[in-house]
């Protein structure tokens, strides 16, 4: 398996069409290199590109409608001691009692804003009536391409990407007849929210402004290159190309933000917008590109899925979903026989059908990893709700950062599909909200540490609005610090661990160890007030606030050792450790509670399912244990349905509880009715992290490590007779292989970063087997357990293949 080529048996992850894009969200292609994102659509007569910044943002300071952080203007622990008080006396507040209360109006919080259109208006005789028109975006390569013939059989082709190391948006215009390429290049931008200046000198285009709300400084620089014909600058900021071989563009962008508390602006965009664009015009788009295609692959090359199917180059994408979701290429079928119970011609179409569906998950969990790498790469902000692509001034839900559970989930797949670069964004992003936490926690609390609510943007904001059930999660920061440690956990990074992830874990420990309340009716510690997302009362103790805070406090206990923190601090975290209530408790349906009291309807089907966190995105809730059967109950009460990312996160539960086909169906589900043309999931309208999220349960379906062994095929569904995974991580600094036929594995390798011993699992292990250290030629030593799992002795840098006999 390790020699295999890459993609062989698996197609190229290519999404194909046979038609211009007519809809930005359903049917437009995103690329991004993580500061700039564009929206392809492939348009004849006139292409558009519409492309974002990710700094533009309204809001914060200097917003026209002032700006406090979602802070009250002095600090009121009054109104929280009423809620805490009241709910120790009645045991539960309606939502709007406790917003009237602790609650206030937002303002100026601000949304993302799109930056503009670019615009490529083709002369008549470059268009006529487009023939053989395709369309296509390969994920392996992050290049978008369109091509068409015109009425004079002359072939048109145009091709865009997002280079990250260059910090640019190139685009490529030619045709297979010399002096056949031409266009007119404009820019244009939302008009009601910004001063603008347009202007052409030299071939380049500049858009400079201010956004009217905030006076945040942008700037857009985009220099057109034509080889042969001739070149021409407009009075109204446009620039033309007539009779050219080819032409090329080079876009870069930027704004005065910056990511510093509290006033949150850098320097003048000009210089930097100038130099990008200079230093690409003088490299050239043969080498843009090379360079482009090297850095994306080092990141996207490195995992490898093929679940035994072939993506059919000839059907394009939207008919395959629309095949899927219809049940021509059937989710939950494999290869089997005729309706006569031969392998006739129908058992035959049925296997291709089968088969395309197989192929469509896989593009689905890599374009996933696409789409991380293009919203999500160092030097700018992570991925928000659409991940850096937006074309609304007022987008839903102000295209932010919901950190009670979006922001999450959309890096759930950064470390265990070897991406872990994509997360430095949000690394860098969760330190800078130590700061305005920091004023929230002492403001609204009284409290040492640092505390974000329910949504946050770039400008800090930590404090609370006034929408009753989406205001107050204050344990959101503790969730926040679980993906900073879980870098650690993949990566053994002492370094990361000490400089990066310890300081956020050990102040929101430090806010909760402040914060924990005294429940008269048993004497544990809870959370009061406590809210379960985004339905039922304020009460204490609710599931999901307890099993967070442990979740927390067990994360911190284990960095404090790692590190050898204060023994001071690590007692009193073991101390409150041992008095939390752990949020786990079966109700009187045999279901998980959601709260503290045995409040659960069994008709509920809410979107959420918070109280399984212990469950996924936790790790206290394992398939044999006590809890699971509770759990499974509870998931099975909700049903399969839901939004895109409530989906995804059901795939997850079911994974984690090593029910593969449960996992499987859900996945079906969501391409089926929460996936757009474009494959981009929504909500509805389109968010990021339900994409994320499956191409996060994919991966949990095929290997898991959280609780302290590796798990091979955890999770596999019957619909994945045979198959093969490379590339995917391990926590404890591995990295496996792994392929499997029958439904069972045959081979798994494992590549190891750091010495010590390894706890392994899985069917492959239940018969006989062999394990052989392929680094240095030698049988390896193991050892098995009466759990079934065998122990192996690692070496860092060594490769180790178990195979079955």
């Amino acid at each position: 398996m390790s020699g295999s080529r890459p993609w062989e048996g698996a197609g190229k992850p290519v999404l194909r069409y046979d038609r211009p894009a007519a809809d930005w969200e359903r049917e437009a292609l995103p690329l991004g290199n993580g500061a700039l994102g564009a929206m392809v659509f492939g348009t004849v007569p006139t292409e558009r590109l519409q492309f974002n910044e990710k700094t533009l943002w309204t809001g914060g300071p200097g917003s026209t409608a002032g700006y406090d952080h979602g802070n009250r203007p002095a600090p009121r622990p009054g109104p929280l001691e009423e809620v805490r008080r009241r709910i120790d006396a009645s045991g539960s507040l309606d939502p709007e009692e406790v917003a009237a209360l602790l609650g206030r109006p937002r303002r100026g919080y601000g949304a993302y804003q799109p930056f503009g259109d670019l615009w490529l208006d083709l002369p008549p005789e470059a268009h006529g009536a487009p023939v053989r028109y395709r369309r296509a975006l390969d994920l392996r390569t992050a290049l978008a391409t369109v091509r068409h013939t015109d009425d004079r059989g002359v072939t048109h082709r145009r091709a865009f990407f997002a280079s990250h190391p260059a910090g640019v948006l190139v685009g490529r215009l030619g045709a297979d007849r010399p002096g056949s390429t031409g266009f007119t290049l404009r820019v244009t931008t939302p008009e009601d929210d910004r001063d603008v200046i347009v202007t052409a000198a030299g071939g380049r285009i500049t858009v400079c402004g201010t956004l009217h709300d905030n006076g945040l400084l942008f700037e857009a620089q985009l220099q057109v290159v034509a080889d042969g014909g001739t070149r021409r600058d407009g009075d109204d900021g446009r620039v033309s190309v007539e009779g050219a071989d080819s032409a090329w563009f080079v876009l870069a962008a930027g704004t005065d933000y910056a990511d510093t508390h509290p006033q949150y602006r850098g320097d003048d965009p000009n210089p930097r917008v100038t130099a990008a664009v200079d230093r690409a015009v003088r490299r050239g788009p043969h080498d843009l590109l090379a360079e482009h295609t090297a850095d994306h692959r080092r990141l996207f090359d490195r995992v490898r899925l093929d679940l035994g199917g072939r993506l059919p180059e000839d059907v394009p994408t939207d008919h395959l979903l629309r095949d899927y979701a219809g049940g021509t290429a059937a989710a939950g079928t494999g290869p089997g026989p005729g309706a006569d119970g031969t392998a006739g011609v129908d058992g035959a179409v049925r296997s291709d059908a089968a088969a395309a569906g197989r192929a469509l998950e896989a593009l689905a969990f890599q374009y996933g990893r696409y789409l991380l790498i293009a919203s999500s790469r160092p030097g700018s902000l992570p991925a928000n709700l659409q991940g850096v692509w937006n074309d609304s001034t007022a987008p839903p839900w102000a295209a932010d950062y919901h950190t009670n559970i979006n922001l999450q989930m959309a890096y759930w797949p950064a470390h265990s599909t070897h991406l872990s670069e994509t997360a430095e964004p949000y690394d860098r992003f969760v330190t800078a909200l130590l700061a305005p936490g920091r004023i929230t926690a002492r403001e609204m609390f009284g409290s040492p540490g640092w505390v974000v609510h329910n949504e946050t943007n770039p400008y800090g904001f930590t404090g609370v609005h006034d929408w009753p059930t989406a205001f107050w999660f204050p344990e959101a920061a503790a969730w926040l610090t679980q993906l900073l440690h879980d870098r650690y956990r993949y990566s053994l990074d002492t370094g990361h661990l000490r400089d990066i992830a310890y300081p956020p874990l050990k102040e929101a420990a430090l806010f909760w160890l402040h914060q924990l309340r005294t429940d008269p009716s048993d004497g544990t510690l809870v959370v009061s007030p406590a809210y379960s997302p985004e339905h039922g009362r304020f009460t204490a103790g609710t599931a999901m606030a307890q099993q967070i805070v442990h979740d927390l406090l067990s994360n911190t206990l284990e960095a404090a050792r790692v590190l050898g923190d204060d023994p001071d601090f690590r007692d009193g975290v073991r101390r409150a450790l041992d008095r939390l209530d752990p949020g786990l408790r079966t109700g009187s349906w045999g279901q998980l509670q959601e709260w503290k009291e045995d409040l659960d309807d069994p008709e509920d089907r809410h979107r959420h399912v918070s109280h399984l966190f212990a469950l996924h995105p936790g790790h206290w809730i394992s398939p044999g244990g006590r809890w699971a059967a509770a759990a499974r109950t509870s998931l099975g009460a909700r049903g399969d349905g839901g939004t895109g990312w409530s989906r995804a996160w059901k795939i997850n539960f079911w994974a984690r509880l090593h029910d593969g086909d449960r996992a499987h169906a859900l996945l079906a589900g969501q391409l089926r009715e929460s996936t757009l043309p474009n494959l981009l999931g929504t909500h509805p309208p389109f968010q990021l992290d339900g994409n994320l999220g499956a191409t996060a349960g994919i991966a949990e379906m095929l290997l898991q490590s959280h609780h302290g062994e590796i798990e091979l095929l955890p999770a596999l569904p019957a619909a994945w007779p045979e198959g093969s995974v490379h590339g995917l991580r391990a926590r404890g600094d591995v990295t496996v292989d792994l392929a499997w036929s029958g439904g069972r594995a045959h081979t798994a390798v494992l590549a190891t970063g750091h010495t010590g011993e390894l706890r392994i699992r899985g069917g492959l292990l239940e018969g006989p087997y062999a394990v052989e250290e392929s680094t240095g030629g030698r049988t390896a030593e193991t050892r098995k357990r009466d759990d079934g799992a065998i122990l192996l002795r690692a070496r860092a840098g060594h490769r180790y293949v178990i195979t079955a006999r």
